[in-house]
């Protein structure tokens, strides 16, 4: 299993951050390698993202679900993969660190099974920690960016 987290801070208050994050369709094109996304409900969208390492190239697409609202604090989802046979869990986290300055995390696991995990598990492996970082930052410079 991939697995990774990033934590950064950002300079606005826990609900600025908790207001983004608490809409997928908000950060969903911030992912790395984003090609497309299809919202079906509030808890549930197709993603379509690509990536490569080395000479390996892969389109993925992916369910994500929406698990749990902890309000203000952490939002968790599932991913199930559309293309490919993997699954994964993840969150975005934000803690207060004063009125004005908040921690988010953001976390994936990913697991690939089948045939296609002799090929995704190696993929996953390198490049999930720096999707994650990544992706993580570009939240939060995004929520700067629309709090300023």
């Amino acid at each position: 299993m991939a697995s990774a987290s990033h934590k950064t801070s950002v300079a606005v208050n826990q609900q600025e951050v908790w207001a983004f994050v608490k809409d997928m369709e908000k950060w969903a094109k911030l992912v790395p390698g984003y090609r497309e996304h299809k919202m079906i409900s509030e808890t549930q969208s197709t993603w379509k993202f690509a990536g490569s390492v080395g000479k390996i190239s892969k389109t993925v697409e992916v369910q994500i679900d929406i698990t749990a609202i902890e309000e203000p604090t952490k939002i968790s989802f599932n991913l199930t993969g559309l293309s490919d046979k993997f699954a994964g869990t993840g969150y975005f986290e934000a803690t207060a660190i004063d009125a004005s300055n908040t921690t988010m995390e953001g976390h994936l696991d990913i697991k690939a099974g089948g045939i296609a995990g002799a090929v995704l598990n190696p993929l996953f492996l390198a490049v999930l920690p720096k999707a994650t970082s990544v992706l993580t930052e570009r939240v939060a410079n995004k929520i700067v960016a629309i709090t300023v």
